[in-house]
């Protein structure tokens, strides 16, 4: 990060372990001087913080910098992965299009993302314009201010959609993919049916078995 003229596209997503909800990417055009002002928000892993400093965060990094947030909805996730087949690529495509996205607008000198799989996943799905820039993914990304942003902006995505599926349903949806969120799956399924599963939760999760279960 020595060269002052220094710009990179940090990338990160949400909700891939979550069974309810979307699948969330965000991503972040990142130079020296936006990250000295990330660092004095407070910006870091979105793990380490709180919901509602996430969602705090999240508004104030809107204004620091350029952003890109592709949220997939259950059902649409669930039509790409029976499509795709593989958890990894499907986060490929995700990551391509935040980065897409920025880079329709703006140049930079590369894309950093958390490790999940083979790197040339992303490369592959990027197209014409992400073929010009270097593309990244490291173990603990989110040690780059640029990454842990992007990871920001996703979390309170995916709990902002999440909240919203919690009131469109009128019952609760918890995150991660514990005995609660199997009970809860099993109301939804008593309340509108198993043919309805797929418009709030991953289906290929195994959990989706557990649910079903008499």
């Amino acid at each position: 990060m020595s060269n002052e003229s220094a710009r990179w596209i940090g990338s990160d997503e949400a909700g891939k372990g979550d069974y309810f909800g979307p699948l969330v990417v965000a991503a972040t055009l990142v130079d020296n001087a936006t990250a000295k002002s990330l660092q004095e928000l407070g910006a870091k892993d979105s793990k380490r913080l709180s919901d509602k400093s996430v969602t705090e965060l999240a508004a104030k990094i809107n204004r620091q910098c350029l952003c890109s947030v592709v949220a997939i909805g259950p059902g649409k996730y669930n039509e790409l992965y029976s499509k795709i087949g593989n958890l990894n690529r499907l986060l490929a495509w995700g990551h391509s299009r935040a980065i897409e996205n920025i880079l329709d607008r703006e140049t930079c000198d590369y894309a950093l993302a958390d490790q999940f799989g083979d790197e040339k996943f992303i490369r592959d799905a990027l197209m014409e314009k992400g073929k010009s820039i270097k593309v990244k993914q490291e173990i603990r990304a989110e040690s780059n201010i640029g990454v842990a942003a992007a990871s920001i902006l996703a979390r309170a995505e995916f709990l902002h959609r999440l909240a919203m599926l919690s009131a469109k349903y009128g019952m609760d949806f918890p995150k991660g993919a514990s005995p609660a969120v199997i009970e809860a799956g099993k109301e939804f399924v008593n309340r509108y049916g198993r043919e309805r599963l797929n418009e709030v939760a991953k289906l290929h999760f195994k959990t989706t078995k557990s649910v079903l279960a008499d």
